[in-house]
């Protein structure tokens, strides 16, 4: 009687614990870690690198133009923007101390001019005198010290007309000087462009770059009609980078707008910034002339394709753990696992995958999320499921 007695009143108090006990361990056991998986598909991938600080849109030329010799801004005819012509007057400097001196050059030059017909005129008469001289000499009607008179004459004035005419010349030289002086102070496009910038004003004093001093050009002067991009490179990927190369080239200016290209040049040697890494700068052309919506000075970042597969197996490079493991989703245990793979060529997009996952399967692609490590208890997000194959 005492054994029923205890039966009625002990079993169902511990029932009543296991019950407390279960529902506890059920209220407090981790819940299933939310994953977002992402199928193993097929594709293209490719082999690239990217400028590791972003490069620069510029013109395949440009010059910054400057006097040779300080002075006043007498004449300024252009302003920025202006479109200009090889050989245009763009800028001059006053120089009406140099005109005249150029007009005394000149005067002095003509001086000389007439200066040679008096002295040849009277030597032709005297070379014409001593010929008679000579004749009259073989007919026994002079002396020969008449003749020997005559021919020292004839080979002086010969002499002074040589002398008249290195004046000439010595007068031209110094008429030329005077214009090379005249070139000093002028500025003169060298080329078709657009005036990116004027510093100076008329009237100002403009001051040439001496050397070792860095001083503003007075006019920026761009061909616009040809541009390309210069970009720092890793020195660690400047090795697999050669002429002719695709290019893909973004532009922060015209987002989702890539222009294809290709480099053109590796530079022969690296630059070191000041705490940065190593570079060596490339250089890319535009497949297609690129006018218009582009601009000298636009930042621009340059992705570089080494090599490309089609059609292989290809996952997300951020799904990639130490670059050969990714992690899966046990259907099964509803755990997470960690599964080696071999991969092939990569990208900062996409990786090749060479063994270790077929088509179809899904990897964990949210790797970040609080609790997903190897183990875990794991269900997949209901708009990223994958079904098991």
């Amino acid at each position: 009687m005492n054994t029923s007695f205890l039966l009625r009143r002990v079993l169902p108090a511990l029932v009543l614990v296991a019950l407390a006990v279960g529902a506890f361990f059920w209220t407090t056991r981790s819940k299933p870690v939310v994953v977002v998986l992402k199928t193993v598909d097929r594709g293209n991938v490719e082999s690239t690198v990217v400028n590791t600080r972003a490069g620069t849109v510029e013109a395949c030329l440009r010059t910054r133009l400057s006097t040779i010799m300080g002075g006043r801004i007498e004449y300024l005819g252009v302003k920025e923007g202006d479109k200009v012509k090889k050989g245009q007057l763009l800028l001059k400097l006053w120089n009406d101390d140099q005109k005249a001196q150029q007009g005394l050059a000149e005067a002095q030059r003509t001086m000389a001019s007439q200066r040679v017909k008096e002295v040849c005129t009277t030597a032709a008469s005297s070379r014409r005198e001593a010929e008679r001289q000579t004749s009259l000499r073989a007919k026994g009607y002079v002396s020969e010290a008449r003749e020997d008179a005559a021919r020292s004459e004839a080979d002086a004035r010969n002499a002074a007309c040589e002398t008249a005419r290195a004046d000439v010349a010595q007068a031209g030289a110094r008429v030329t000087v005077t214009r090379v002086e005249q070139g000093r102070m002028t500025l003169y496009a060298p080329f078709d462009g657009t005036v990116a910038k004027i510093v100076g004003e008329l009237g100002e004093y403009s001051t040439p770059s001496p050397p070792g001093v860095p001083t503003p050009p007075a006019i920026d002067l761009i061909d616009d009609t040809c541009l390309y991009v210069k970009a720092p490179m890793d020195e660690v990927d400047a090795p697999k980078i050669k002429a002719g190369l695709p290019v893909r080239v973004s532009l922060d200016a015209l987002p989702k707008q890539p222009l294809a290209g290709k480099v053109r040049r590796v530079a022969p040697y690296v630059s070191a910034v000041e705490k940065q890494a190593r570079t060596v700068d490339v250089e890319v052309d535009f497949e297609r002339p690129a006018t218009g919506n582009l601009l000298v000075g636009y930042s621009a970042d340059v992705e570089i394709v080494l090599s490309g597969r089609s059609n292989v197996l290809r996952v997300p490079t951020a799904a990639l753990i130490e670059g050969t493991k990714v992690m899966v989703l046990n259907v099964d245990s509803g755990r997470l696992d960690e599964r080696k793979v071999k991969v092939g060529i990569a990208n900062w997009e996409f990786t090749e995958i060479v063994e270790g996952l077929t088509e179809g399967e899904g990897i964990v692609v949210s790797l970040e999320r609080e609790g997903v490590k190897v183990g875990a208890r794991a269900t997949a997000a209901q708009s990223a499921a994958v079904a098991p194959k």
